[in-house]
């Protein structure tokens, strides 16, 4: 089985090491100082579960995809940063002879509807999304370090596409220590997802604070809170679903459990604030905005939200 990666962040490189343990062929679309490091080093993955360690001439890295040969891959992981989506996808369909005609696209990223970019060149049977909870973060560029764990990564098609092909990407996956399933509902758990990560990650990009500060002051409680709200609403309008009936089911559990699991952590978003990088926001709060919009359905703190980071986001 050969499977590329794109996108070598923390969780691109954890998810190469999970696979490579298990006697794939490995490589890795990478640029700059991070291919640099990787064809040096080689990759580890770190902290929680198993330790793994391969050497650079067991992982190979493409910069450009001219040189990665044709009829080649089975499996396309999309780990990258939801922002350079549009781009990933034309060029994997200006180079889709890389791949072979069976093969599959498995996004493992933050948000909702990152497969549409995809579906725009490729069948739905062939593109799937998974939701993943685990954290991974980079200590250094060829290093992944697992550092948080609470359920499994789940794969599944937001297109009602079955998963059952990809059982044996769940079953290395958990071989390797990481549990990973299929579900035929990965909107669910997405949109779950979503919940935790429109209501914090945005707000602790602004002001600049952990998860658990937030939830340790009246007036951002009352921000989150009209977020959740409005998910709902977006939820219950598109004809989607998720785990909780309602908003104040979720927010019970947001409060004494998620929240306080995850109390000193700080969000992704936050970390690209620091960084001055472009965030995920438009598929975050921005999706949210896009299907309100469509739908006539109140989204106005999230807009809010949404137009703060963006605001940042200009200043870079």
């Amino acid at each position: 089985m050969n499977i590329l990666i794109i996108g070598a962040g923390s969780v691109g490189i954890g998810l190469a090491a999970s696979v490579l343990s298990q006697n794939t062929n490995v490589s890795i679309y990478a640029r700059g100082e991070t291919a640099k490091a990787i064809k040096e080093h080689g990759i580890e993955r770190t902290g929680l579960f198993t330790h793994y360690s391969f050497t650079k001439n067991e992982i190979t890295v493409y910069e450009r995809y001219s040189e990665i040969p044709k009829g080649n891959f089975d499996y396309v992981f999309i780990t990258s940063k939801t922002t350079a989506n549009d781009d990933i996808s034309q060029k994997l369909n200006e180079n889709r002879d890389i791949l072979k005609d069976d093969a599959k696209i498995i996004i493992f990223q933050n948000g909702f509807g990152n497969d549409e970019p995809y579906l725009r060149y490729f069948n739905p049977k062939e593109v799937f999304s998974a939701r993943v909870i685990t954290g991974f973060t980079r200590p250094e560029r060829h290093i992944s370090e697992v550092t948080v764990y609470t359920e499994p990564i789940l794969i599944g098609s937001l297109q009602g596409e079955d998963p059952k092909d990809l059982q044996q990407i769940t079953d290395m996956i958990t071989s390797s220590g990481i549990n990973c399933e299929l579900t035929d509902e990965v909107d669910k758990y997405l949109w779950a997802k979503m919940l935790y990560n429109c209501a914090l990650n945005p707000l602790g990009a602004i002001l600049n604070v952990h998860y658990g500060a937030l939830t340790e002051n009246e007036y951002t409680i009352e921000i989150m809170n009209s977020i959740i709200d409005e998910i709902f609403n977006v939820i219950k309008t598109c004809g989607y679903s998720t785990l909780w009936e309602t908003p104040d089911e979720y927010k019970d559990l947001f409060y004494s459990k998620l929240v306080p699991d995850t109390h000193n952590h700080f969000s992704s978003t936050h970390q690209d604030i620091q960084r001055k990088i472009k965030t995920e926001i438009d598929s975050l709060n921005g999706k949210v905005i896009q299907l309100g919009d469509e739908n006539n359905i109140d989204v106005s703190t999230n807009k809010i939200i949404y137009n703060l980071i963006k605001a940042i986001e200009s200043t870079f």
